[in-house]
């Protein structure tokens, strides 16, 4: 039984009311009875709204479901299109766009306005990750190559045990090509160099043969450490990005490099995203204790974590400013040490046991998670509100919170949510918008009324991003009973999804979000394919993009190089001005005609092989099973998983959705039997139970199905994943796991 206690209409856990009161209100001057009594009045007020905006969602997949039951099979082009286009407008799906949707943020920090780069997204839950994450916003490009496939192991260049040589040769090498790329040479190539220093305010690079060069544009050299004429390091600027080079002789790589080059520091994670929602298990007061306890301790510089590394123990804390010499030697160039970060609270759907209320009708609830979050959250980032400008571990350095917003469908959904901020604010003494919002544009009702849903919360977007896991979950479920969906291998393909990943930069654009806020693209979820990466994921700032999501530093580090390849604020502005040239309404009208064609096939068109199906099963399943089984049995809501084919992929419950809504489809379609569904269950347990048979905490499935509650929660997701709201997967997986800790 949890302890309680009473706050006006709240009872709240009585560990949460202790940590707020005890920790959380002395820091940041708020009183007691102003912030209990306003979170009250917040949640009296605002439950209620929440509640009936999810009624909206149930009402809306009914009239869907009657629609599709009807009309079965893919919608084409032309007439089905136009009548289904008609249906969506008469039930309310689609609305019509607002003639003012220019935002109007301001306060933006210019790492989320006017810089592009990547963006890292970690559980909150997990200290380790935390810190890491906030100090990638510098990393090691030598490192990142060294230590991953990027670099190649032909020819004798093997990672090994200990350093090589030849693979450090292969490093040092495409480092000074970045160079030759990022900060060229009036004349001859960093490839050369064998010395730099600092004369009269310029860089001076001397060359093979005792030639000495200058930059091709000075203006490239903006600050230094160490003394001008042996400098301990360069700095560089580069499409806004930083490139720190070291130079040490006394270190290995040093004493072997001709200009005593040991490293080149790439400026790489510029935001990053620490996460409530899609990559925690955070079922209870307890869990949700520890995320806002590391939110606290990120922000007021206190979070620190003991490493063992090597035989040796030290604690890793978070990055101060890095600190430069003027060209001039005049003055100091001070840059921001970590990533600027955002808080992902959780979305409307859930609601969390921590906090309950009375309802007007006197009953007892369980407060609206993301009501619960939007308080508690925004509270605590006062902290960094109210540093002084001298202090070296500031977040935010334009007096804005920032804060992704997931999930949400529809332009009245992010009006509620912009409701609520204005509602926290007003509690707390804050300015109006200083709240500012990430909306992800993750689900099919938003993408489709993207630009509504921009105006909707216009003074607070900080960023819109897409989200293609959750998007092709919503998409599953949307049309659930149209047809069998296709394999999840082929949608990649499929026509909607060109048309999402155009769109969402097209209207972020439209909407004035250029200089003002960030427009993002998606996760690369493979972290051990850093090769593969650099090579595919260049089409996001190609795009227009300027950020995309990447699954760990390394990957920040190696992705910021294509931010280098691509000047993406220029970019932006010539696709602004293309877009200002077509006509908004027939944009919109193409537009819709792609983005609505959902991914089934007639039933005819379900002609796949017995071992196409199998095999999508046996994918599908591994899949669930081996991200389930940690969430439900050890609490862990986000971790590197190996596929059937032993890739290791960062899962979440985005990917989740996804494959419990294919199997449910396929099985209510019949495509598959509940038999070959079972019988492939505890098939892939087998497998999954021997790809973690390192870990000690594991608890085995095979064998034990009718005991592994992790097991049966898998089951319960594609058995049971037709009738899940909007198919997701939280409700299930919550349920199960409050079940584990009782018994625990």
């Amino acid at each position: 039984m949890t302890a309680r206690t009473k706050a006006h209409n709240l009872q709240v856990a009585t560990s949460l009311y202790d940590f707020i009161e005890q920790q959380v209100l002395p820091a940041v001057g708020v009183k007691s009875d102003k912030f209990w009594k306003g979170f009250s009045d917040i949640v009296t007020d605002l439950a209620p709204k929440n509640i009936a905006l999810l009624a909206e969602r149930d009402r809306i997949q009914a009239e869907m479901d009657k629609w599709h039951t009807a009309n079965p099979g893919p919608v084409a082009a032309g007439k089905p299109m136009k009548a289904y286009r008609k249906f969506l407008s008469q039930i309310g799906y689609l609305v019509p766009e607002p003639r003012n949707a220019k935002a109007t943020t301001a306060n933006v920090d210019a790492e989320l306005a006017k810089l592009a780069g990547p963006q890292l997204v970690v559980p909150i839950l997990n200290a380790r990750y935390a810190l890491n994450a906030a100090n990638a916003r510098w990393g090691s490009l030598y490192d990142a190559l060294y230590g991953t496939d990027a670099i190649s192991e032909a020819d004798g260049c093997e990672k090994g045990t200990g350093y090589n040589p030849r693979r450090g040769a292969k490093v040092i090498e495409y480092c000074r090509y970045v160079l030759d790329r990022c900060a060229p040479l009036k004349s001859g190539s960093h490839i050369d160099s064998t010395g730099y220093a600092v004369k009269g305010g310029k860089l001076v690079v001397t060359l093979k043969g005792g030639k000495t060069s200058g930059l091709k544009d000075a203006k490239q050299f903006v600050g230094y450490t160490g003394a001008a004429s042996a400098p301990a390091s360069v700095l560089f600027v580069h499409n806004g990005l930083h490139l720190d080079l070291q130079i040490d002789k006394t270190t290995p790589i040093g004493k072997t490099d001709p200009a005593g080059v040991s490293d080149l520091i790439a400026e790489a994670a510029l935001s990053t995203i620490l996460d409530l929602e899609d990559s925690v298990a955070a079922v209870d007061a307890e869990d949700k204790v520890l995320a806002y306890r590391n939110w606290l301790g990120i922000l007021d510089g206190t979070l620190s974590e003991e490493v063992a590394k090597g035989g040796k123990t030290f604690t890793r804390t978070m990055n101060g400013d890095r600190h430069y010499t003027k060209p001039s030697g005049k003055g100091e160039v001070v840059l921001h040490g970590r990533s600027l970060l955002f808080v992902r609270n959780v979305g409307h759907l859930m609601t969390n046991p921590a906090i309950t209320w009375t309802d007007k009708s006197g009953a007892t609830r369980e407060i609206p998670e993301g009501i619960m979050d939007a308080m508690v959250t925004t509270t605590i980032a006062m902290v960094d509100l109210q540093k002084k400008k001298s202090h070296p571990l500031r977040n935010s350095r334009t007096g804005s919170v920032y804060i992704v917003k997931p999930k949400m469908h529809g332009p009245a959904e992010v009006a509620f949510a912009d409701e609520l901020f204005g509602r926290v604010e007003k509690v707390l003494g804050l300015k109006a918008s200083t709240v500012k919002l990430g909306i992800m544009d993750e689900e099919r009702r938003t993408s489709a009324n993207l630009k509504a849903c921009i105006a909707a919360a216009k003074s607070r977007v900080a960023f819109i991003n897409t989200g293609f896991l959750d998007r092709t979950g919503d998409e599953m479920h949307t049309c659930m009973l149209g047809g069998p969906v296709m394999r999840k291998g082929d949608i990649k393909n499929s026509t909607w999804l060109a048309a999402y990943e155009k769109s969402n930069v097209n209207i972020g654009l439209q909407c004035g979000l250029r200089g003002r806020a960030q427009i993002g693209k998606g996760m690369w979820a493979m972290p051990d394919l850093m090769a593969d990466m650099l090579k595919a994921k260049i089409a996001h700032p190609l795009a227009g993009a300027n950020t995309a999501w990447v699954p760990s530093p390394t990957g920040a580090t190696l992705h910021a190089m294509h931010y280098h390849q691509v000047d993406v604020p220029a970019l932006q502005k010539q696709m602004e001005k293309a877009v200002a040239k077509q006509d908004p309404k027939k944009l919109r009208e193409e537009t819709l005609d792609k983005l609505l064609q959902f991914p089934v096939v007639s039933k005819d068109q379900a002609n796949w092989t017995p071992e196409q199906k199998q095999q999508e099963l046996d994918n599908n399943a591994q899949g669930i099973l081996g991200y389930v089984v940690r969430w439900v049995d050890q609490g862990v809501g986000c971790s590197k998983v190996p596929d059937i084919n032993g890739v290791g992929l960062m899962e979440d419950r985005a990917t989740l959705r996804i494959s419990s809504q294919h199997m449910a489809n396929w099985l209510h379609h019949g495509v598959v039997s509940e038999k070959q569904v079972r019988a492939t269950f505890e098939r892939m347990a087998k497998v999954v139970d021997g790809q973690n048979a390192g870990d000690k905490l594991y608890k085995n499935m095979a064998g034990n199905f009718a005991k592994s509650a992790a097991y049966q929660a898998a089951c319960d997701l594609v058995f049971k994943g037709k009738e899940q709201p909007s198919g997701y997967t939280e409700p299930l997986l919550h349920a199960w796991r409050l079940k584990v800790k009782a018994a625990a």
